[in-house]
This record gives C-alpha cells, structure tokens and sequence, in this order.
C-alpha cells in the first residue's frame, strides 16, 4: 500500500497544532474547570467563584483574586509552553505547582472562544485579552476589575463539531464539572469557592479547615462514621480521614486520594488502601475516605500524563507499605476488626447541590 505524503514533512499550523494539544486536555468541560481552577490555585488565591453555562458547554467562567497577569504577559499566557511556573529541569523535577505544562490556554483556545481579564497586584487597572478563534489574534484592551483575574471559556469546539458531538447532555457535563470542583475544594479548605450553574449558586463554601470543608461536601454522616488519620514516617505523611467498614459503598464515588495537594487516580494507591481493607471489608463493597499523601516533590513525578491526574514514585514500594501500614493500625485501633456484611443499601449520598 503506497503512502504518497510520508516523503513530505510539514510544519503544522498553530491553530492546528493546539487543536490537536486540545484532543489531550481538553476532553469536556469539566476539563477546561480544572485546568482554569489550577491556575487559580497557582495564583495565591483567596477567593475562586465559578460560573457554569449549559453544563459548561456554553460557558465557563472562573474568577479569582490571586496576583493577576501583567499587561505584556497576557499575550504569551496564550502560547504554548509559556509559563511562568517551571524555567530549568530541576524546577520540573521539583513541581509544588498545580498546573506547569504552559499547554492549557492555548489548547482551550483552540477549541473555545478564550478571553483573560487581569490586573496584576501594583497594576493602575485591569487589561483584556480575547483569544478569538486564533491565539496569535488575540488583542490587548483596557478592562475593569478590582483585583485578580477572570477566565472566560465560551462555545467549547464551537469550531470543532466532530468534537462536540461526543459530548454528553448538560446534566453529565455539568455533574463532572461539579465533581473536579469538589476535588479542588476538599484540597484547599482554606480558600473560598463558589460555584453557579444557569445563574443558580449551587455551593457556596467558606473558607476554613479540612474537617468542616469535608463536612460540607462529604456529609456529618461520613465525618461521624471516618477515623482520622495523621501519620508521619520520614519525609512521607498521611493526613485525612478514612471511614469504618460499615461506611461502605457500592461504588467508588467516595474516594479522594491527594498527593502533595493534587487529586490523583492512582493504581499502587489505590491498591494500597484496598489492601488495608480487605480483611474487613465485604469484597462487593468499596470504602470511603478522603486521604492526603505529602511528601518531597522530588520523590514524586507528576508529569507522566498531560491533565496531570496520574503520578509515579520514585521509591513506589515504600509508599504503598506507608500508606498500607498507616490504614490498617488506624483501622485496628477503631476496633473494625470484623468483616462487615453488604449492606441493604448505600450509607452514603451525596448532599444535594
């Protein structure tokens, strides 16, 4: 079979190019939430408030009061690979940033309307870009705002049909939407969120400690039923809480593993906290729990995949023993030393948005 254009090498447009970065990041809407939120974190905020149109679809707009983009740097936020987080290998061997790759705005702006507003801590006032359907076409223009910086993310693959049409309906996209929201909430208690739907607030949530953030979105039914965990081993330490046996689930949508801040799906992980359980636990039954994993950034590489979700350790046996040693004295010590029968249904719901 003849191949008549492998003979010829081409330089491939920008816009096609984040296009094709876009297929990576940006799968739906609640991936543009998590990259923009990320950034938010990255900013120092105090204050994140999140505007969701259409499940996202339509619009997603996040607002912060961080440190805000200077004038000449709204431009190359737009580039690939510009970043103000990592300059040097070591930086990127090091990562104590959320979100570092210098990919995520371009990419979204290539399949989205993109338009930054920002006004850097010192700055007289507020500047505007709007990507348009070109990063390279973007505008600079005076704005109005008090402090930090708005993202607006509108019409995802207005431009890309074949892409849109993968998308779910506005319930789904907007409960994965909700679902990343949660994961940055329950890692910052500290900082105050807000999120709205159609113009509806569906979680408004004060800025405090873990355990009342954890209330707040996990429920006093789980706080009541989860013991808490605070372990130190050298450089690792595990905090959290991590509910009894008879606390079980059906499914795994109560499960939250953070390292060093950063929500991750995680297979040695995972494999660890079930085999702390596996001795008392029904095997149909999942556990519950909201756990924090830090350790030196050094000993953690977090740029394995492109939205950052997935991790490897460089010593991965001696924290799964840590994490699997931790869990099963915390677990002995609450006296759940029996194997807990399936129960007629789920212990825990999620409380209504």
């Amino acid at each position: 079979m003849a191949f008549p254009y492998m003979s010829v090498i081409r330089r491939l447009p920008d816009l096609l190019v984040n296009q094709i970065a876009a297929g990576e990041v940006v799968e739906r809407p609640a991936s543009v939430l998590k990259e923009v939120l990320e950034n938010a974190l990255d900013a120092g905020s105090r204050s994140i408030d999140v505007q969701l149109e259409q499940g996202g679809v339509r619009r997603v707009r996040v607002a912060d009061d961080g440190c805000g983009i200077a004038r000449d740097d709204l431009p190359l936020a737009l580039e690939r690979h510009a970043t103000s987080k990592i300059a040097s290998l070591d930086d990127l061997e090091r990562v104590a940033t959320m979100g570092f790759r210098g990919e995520a705005l371009a990419a979204i702006a290539g399949v989205a309307r993109l338009s930054i507003t920002s006004r850097a801590d010192g700055a007289g006032h507020a500047w505007r870009i709007d990507a348009g359907s070109h990063p390279a076409e973007g505008s600079l223009a005076p704005a109005a705002l008090n402090q930090g910086t708005v993202v607006d993310v509108a019409d995802l693959y207005f431009n890309t049909p074949a892409r849109r049409k993968f998308l779910k309906s506005e319930a789904t996209e907007y409960a994965h939407c909700d679902e990343v929201f949660r994961r940055v909430a329950l890692a910052r208690p500290e900082l105050a969120f807000q999120l709205s739907h159609n113009g509806r607030v569906s979680l408004r949530l004060v800025a405090g400690d873990a355990r009342r953030r954890i209330g707040s979105l996990m429920g006093d039914d789980f706080l009541a039923h989860a013991r808490v965990l605070e372990v130190d081993a050298g450089p690792l330490r595990l905090t959290g809480y991590a509910a009894l046996p008879a606390y079980s689930r059906a499914s795994r949508d109560a499960q939250y593993f953070f390292v060093n801040g950063r929500y991750v799906r995680d297979k040695l992980l995972t494999h660890a906290v079930r085999e702390a359980y596996a001795d008392i636990l029904h095997g149909s039954r999942h556990p519950a729990y909201v756990l924090f994993l830090e350790l030196d950034p050094a000993g953690v590489d977090v740029n394995v995949h492109p939205a950052k979700i997935e991790v490897r350790f460089r010593d991965a046996r001696a924290v799964h023993q840590f994490v699997f040693h931790a869990l099963t004295r915390s677990l002995a010590e609450s006296g759940a030393g029996q194997v807990q029968p399936a129960p007629a249904a789920a212990s825990w719901e999620r409380p209504p948005a």
